[in-house]
Parts: C-alpha cells; sequence; structure tokens
C-alpha cells in the first residue's frame, strides 16, 4: 500500500519529498540539492524531460529534449526507452582558482545523477544550492554527426525576461538586455546566452551554458504564444566569404551542428536560482561547471590593469610631440602606466598592417617601445585580427614571446559556430603554450574556457563603453543591467574609465572625444562592480594625469578578488557590493537614471576601527557628471552610512585598518 501511495505521488508533485529516491518506477528519477532546497525531476518517458522545483514551487520544465544524430536512418537520443543503468554521487569539494573574479575558495558542491541509455548515450544531471545543469553524453564508435539538439523551456505563469536579441548568429554578442513578457516573444525573436527570467513569484532564473568545446554554442528564441523558449543552434559553416580585412561571414550552412568525437560530453545546460536579485551578483556556476586547469605552470599568469588606446583616439595634449600610432605616443602610455602601477598597456588597431602581424607601421618603432616597457616593468599586449592570427599563429606567437610580448588581444570572430568555438580552445592553448595573456573581443559570451585555461583572463561580449562613442545605448540602467545578464557567464571586458562624464540629458556620441553617461563616480564604481582581471582605463592619460584623486582610486583598486559579498541589488536599478582582496575591502553602489538612496551596513568588517577612503557623487553631480568628492572617514563593523546617488551615480569606499 505505501510503495502503491508512492508511485501516485511521483507522478503527481514531487516537492513533497524532495530528497525521495525513484527506482520505484522507470519514468521518474529525483534529484535534490545538498541543501534539499531545488529538487530536479527527471522524466525518461514517453520522452526526456526535467522539472525544476523549489519546496511547492515550479521554477522551469524542459522537455523536447533530444540529439538527432545522422545516420540512415538519422537516430534521436530521447530517453523514450528508459534507462538501462543509473548512478548517483555526492560532490563535495573546494576549488582554488588561479585567477580568483570572484573569491579564492570556491565550495563546489552537488549531488549527481548519471542515466544511460541503450544505443550508446546518456544523461548527467546535477542540482547545487544555487542552480542546476545537464548535460548529454554519447559513447559511438569514431566520429559521429550530430544533426540537432533540441529542447523547450517552460516557465510558469507569466514571466518576463531580460532578452539580449540578436539578428542572426553573426555577431559581437553585444546587447541591450529589455526586459519584455515571455509570451509576447515571437518565434523570431533570439537571444544569446545568459536570458534572465523573472517569475510571477519573484524568483529569478538564468539559462546559461558552460564548457562549449567542440560544438556550436546555443541562443533561445521565442515560441510567439506561451512562455517558452526554444534552444537554437548555428549550424557548421560550409562556406564563408570575407568581407573586409575581417568579417568572415558564413553564406552557406550545413543540415547540421557537429562533426566530433562519438565517445564524449557535451555542453552543459545550465539554470542559475536566487530568490533574491543580490544573490546573482555571487553566483559563479559556470565556473564550477567548467572544464578543469590544463596548464601545469600557471605562475606567469597575471592579471592587472591596462592602458587602452583606441577608445580615446591617441588624444594625447600638453605633450610636446604629435600624437598618433608612433613610438612618442606609446613611450607616454608606458611612463604613464609606471607611474601609477599599471601593468599593461595595449597597442591596439594600427600598430601592424590588419593582414600581416610582421607588417608593422613604419611610424612605429617597436623593438624600441618594448625595451622602454621592459624598463619600465610594462607589460605589451598587441591587438590582431583572429583571421590574421590564425593565419599566421604558428610563426606570430613564438614571435611574439621572443619580443617580450606579455598577451593578445583578439577580435571580430563574431561567431560561435563549432568551427569557432574551435578556434578559441586552440588559441587559448597555443597563447598558453608561449606564456601569452588573451582577451578576446568580438567575442560570444564566457562557457569556461578560462578554467581551463587561466591566461584567457577576459572577453568582450558585452555592449560596453565603446558603445558611447557612436550611439546612447550605454546608459546607467544599461550597466545596472549587466551584472545580472551578461556578467552572470563570467568576466567581461567593459573598458570602463571615462573621464568626461555627462548625465543622460547632456550626453552625446562623439567618436574621437568619447564620453560616458552618469557621473564620474559611476564610472569609479564599475572597477569594484564588474569583474575583469585584466581592466581597462580606456580614457587618456592626458586626462588621468589632471585627476589625481581619481588616479588614488584607479591605481590601487585590485583587478581579482578574494571574497564577494551581495549587499543589496535590483536588477536593472542599482547594485551594492563588497568585496575584498587581502585585508582590504572596497564597497560600490551603482544606480540607473534615477537618485537614489541606500543604506550600507558594514557589519561583514572584522574588530576595527577601519578607515574608509570614499569617493561619492557631489552635490551638483546630477547636473554635471564630474563633480565629486573624496573624503575619509572612520567606520568600524556597527557602522551604517547612508549613501546618496545622484541620478547615474555611483559610490565608492576603499576600506583598510
Amino acid at each position: 500500500m505505501r510503495a502503491t501511495l508512492l508511485v501516485i505521488l511521483l507522478a503527481g508533485d514531487l516537492a513533497i519529498f524532495p530528497g525521495v529516491r525513484a527506482e520505484e518506477t522507470a519514468a521518474h528519477f529525483i534529484l535534490s540539492s545538498p541543501d534539499g532546497n531545488l529538487t530536479l525531476r527527471v522524466e525518461t518517458s514517453p520522452a526526456l524531460a526535467l522539472r525544476l522545483v523549489r519546496g511547492l514551487e515550479t521554477l522551469l520544465e524542459v522537455d523536447r529534449m533530444a540529439l538527432t544524430l545522422a545516420g540512415e536512418p538519422d537516430r534521436v537520443l530521447d530517453g523514450r526507452h528508459g534507462p538501462l543503468r543509473e548512478s548517483r554521487r555526492e560532490h563535495r569539494a573546494v576549488l582554488h582558482p588561479v585567477v580568483p573574479e570572484k573569491r579564492s575558495v570556491i565550495p563546489d558542491e552537488y549531488n549527481e545523477l548519471d542515466l544511460r541509455f541503450g544505443d550508446g548515450y546518456g544523461l548527467v544531471v546535477r542540482v547545487y544550492d544555487d542552480g542546476a545543469a545537464w548535460r548529454f553524453v554519447t559513447d559511438q564508435p569514431g566520429e559521429i554527426t550530430v544533426r540537432a539538439e533540441t529542447a523547450a523551456y517552460r516557465f510558469p505563469g507569466d514571466p518576463v525576461a531580460w532578452f539580449g536579441e540578436e539578428e542572426n548568429f553573426m555577431t559581437h554578442s553585444e546587447r541591450v538586455y529589455p526586459k519584455l513578457a515571455v509570451k509576447s516573444l515571437a518565434t523570431r525573436q533570439m537571444a544569446c546566452l545568459p536570458v534572465l527570467v523573472r517569475l510571477d513569484s519573484g524568483t529569478l532564473l538564468a539559462v546559461t551554458e558552460a564548457d562549449l568545446a567542440d560544438y556550436p554554442g546555443m541562443y533561445l528564441r521565442g515560441d510567439g504564444r506561451e512562455a517558452l523558449l526554444h534552444a537554437r543552434f548555428p549550424s557548421y559553416p560550409l562556406k564563408e566569404e570575407l568581407r573586409r580585412d575581417r568579417d568572415l561571414v558564413v553564406t552557406e550552412r550545413a543540415d547540421y551542428l557537429a562533426v566530433t568525437a562519438g565517445k564524449r560530453a557535451y555542453p552543459w545546460r545550465a539554470v542559475l536560482v536566487a530568490t533574491q536579485d543580490r544573490q546573482l551578483l555571487e553566483n559563479d556556476l559556470v565556473y564550477r561547471l567548467a572544464p578543469d586547469l590544463e596548464l601545469s605552470d600557471t605562475a606567469w599568469i597575471r592579471p592587472g590593469k591596462v592602458a587602452w588606446d583606441w577608445w580615446n583616439a591617441n588624444n594625447l595634449f600638453g605633450v610636446n610631440f604629435e600624437a598618433g600610432i608612433n613610438t612618442a605616443t606609446y613611450c607616454h602610455y608606458i611612463d604613464f602606466a609606471a607611474r601609477y602601477g599599471i601593468g599593461y598597456i595595449i597597442l591596439d588597431e594600427g600598430w601592424s598592417d590588419t593582414t600581416d602581424l610582421f607588417k608593422i607601421n613604419p611610424k612605429l618603432d617597436l623593438p624600441a617601445v618594448l625595451r622602454h616597457a621592459r624598463s619600465q616593468n610594462v607589460g605589451i599586449i598587441l591587438w590582431c585580427v583572429w583571421l590574421t592570427l590564425e593565419r599566421q599563429m604558428d610563426e606570430a606567437l613564438p614571435a611574439f614571446e621572443e619580443w617580450g610580448v606579455k598577451g593578445i588581444k583578439v577580435d571580430f570572430m563574431q561567431r560561435d559556430d563549432q568551427k569557432m568555438v574551435n578556434f578559441y580552445w586552440k588559441c587559448a592553448r597555443q597563447a598558453a603554450a608561449h606564456h601569452l595573456l588573451v582577451d578576446f573581443h568580438g567575442a560570444y559570451k564566457p562557457t569556461g574556457l578560462r578554467r581551463a585555461y587561466p591566461n584567457v583572463l577576459t572577453r568582450e561580449g558585452v555592449r560596453g563603453l565603446e558603445w558611447n562613442k557612436w550611439s546612447r545605448d550605454v546608459t546607467p540602467a544599461h550597466d545596472v543591467t549587466l551584472p545580472f545578464t551578461r556578467m552572470l557567464a563570467g568576466p567581461m571586458d567593459y573598458t570602463p574609465g571615462a573621464m568626461l562624464n555627462a548625465q543622460e540629458k547632456e550626453f552625446a556620441p562623439v567618436f574621437r572625444v568619447p564620453m560616458s553617461q552618469g557621473t564620474r563616480c559611476h564610472q569609479l564604481a564599475i572597477y569594484v562592480i564588474f569583474e575583469s582581471p585584466l581592466q581597462m582605463l580606456a580614457d587618456s592619460p592626458s586626462h588621468y594625469w589632471r585627476e589625481p584623486e581619481a588616479m588614488e582610486l584607479l591605481a590601487a583598486v585590485p583587478t581579482t578578488w578574494h571574497e564577494t559579498r551581495a549587499l543589496d541589488a535590483r536588477v536593472g536599478e542599482y547594485v551594492l557590493l563588497a568585496r575584498r582582496t587581502g585585508e582590504e575591502w572596497w564597497v560600490a553602489a551603482m544606480t540607473d537614471g534615477s537618485a537614489r538612496t541606500l543604506d550600507v551596513s558594514f557589519d561583514f568588517l572584522g574588530q576595527g576601527p577601519w578607515r574608509a577612503d570614499i569617493w561619492q557623487d557631489g552635490v551638483n553631480a546630477h547636473r554635471h557628471g564630474r563633480d565629486f568628492v573624496r573624503r575619509p572617514q572612520q567606520v568600524d563593523a556597527a557602522t551604517t552610512l547612508t549613501v546618496r546617488l545622484a541620478p547615474g551615480g555611483g559610490w565608492v569606499a576603499r576600506i583598510r585598518r
């Protein structure tokens, strides 16, 4: 009688028994998080489907899950005949990342279910306290051709999504994130990942992927009728056409996604879960799902800040030489970096011919610049078009290492089909072999490559500060949306640091003399809130020389963090968080276009007293974005400060004993 009752309950709402095992029925398998709050129900009949539950609330259902393998006829791997074998394990470990983005010690705790089916395939499922993930595995001889992968993400009620819409698969993944009703999304509307969804209950779900290798990236498209998002993938490129010197456009695609090893695991499909907005700021699930470290020697990998030339168009003033892409200009950048302890400078587009990395600009004495950089203990990072690098990689990377170059900025990939994804892995691997850091621009979102190859410090794939040169899109509201959307996937090279700051009504896009929207302190707060272990200073050294109080912060702020505590936040409205490196804490706040008052409690501090150096919006920052005040204050664990933010404003405190 008890067994009969149990089967009936399993066929109904499993949340009643979130930790129960389900061997009693071949169709249902239950897996709970270590803390027991999240439960994932796996159904294998009549086809594979998942149901994610917290308490009595259904958060998400995923159905139509299948891999289709090419053959005579094609084979659909969808679990319809039930598993032959089940295994489970509890994993409790700690990760110590080579490059700590949020924290230097990462608890890695999950429960795992591994289902193996006939016909040589399986499904592996993990549930964490803050999310869940699943992936297909195949065990087939030789190579296989994956014709398709399908999945439909069904959300209860009438949810909204922050939806970074893409027009097609040729994309820099530099999106804005309008908040749209999921039911309103048409089938033609497609978004890059992550996609953030808020349920009627207020619960937040972020859908993304991890461990993307030898396979195309996933997108989500609307359904046109229901609160349903469908997986979509770029097929393998058959024909490509070079337009300009850098845009390799796919003109014909295959009727399959990938030709790959038959014995492999596929990318993780991940859902991050938060009951409070601020919890997302501490979530590093993508990193935990990523592949293990591939390098034995990582001592040479050094995160840091970078003085960048392109955004400010080499606009030096008050110097006795004509600024441009020339020796004197880059030596000046090096001197600036050395003065403020900035680890690197970038030589962006123009230092060489875009189609030949060995055809150096005749106005630039590159050996002299490299010698000067070595003498000042400043590293050089060289920009390149990915296609040029791919063609010259075997010659260029050893040469860069011999020259003393410290890294490469690789640009304009603009795709994430299988062929392009494989380029990222090849570039990361071969750059590491020559002790070169990597910054990917024109890039898709991170999926964990940096854990295997931590020399990949950051990547773009974000609508960042450069867009202020030609658009009005990078608003303060956009800035306080990014930590809950794009940044959930991993570090983002937003390239902050503008010293010409204007409120939105006074802002104008000026390509060669760019400014930012929001206040000066909004820009300063980005250095604490946005994660990027290779963090840019995008403006001209001539501006920075004239801003000693701002440079006091920019010279000192770390780019990696031992601890992160999200204090308060609301998607698209404001962010308030604290980070620690060593014994030093940094606290920062940013707001959207509205003025805002936040209370900052310092109860995370140990025994004091502590000294806080504070940068805050000036009394006139609401009309003049560059108005700010720097002041000291003593604080301790009992202190609560009321912080007033101007429209588009920010606030930063550096806290030392």
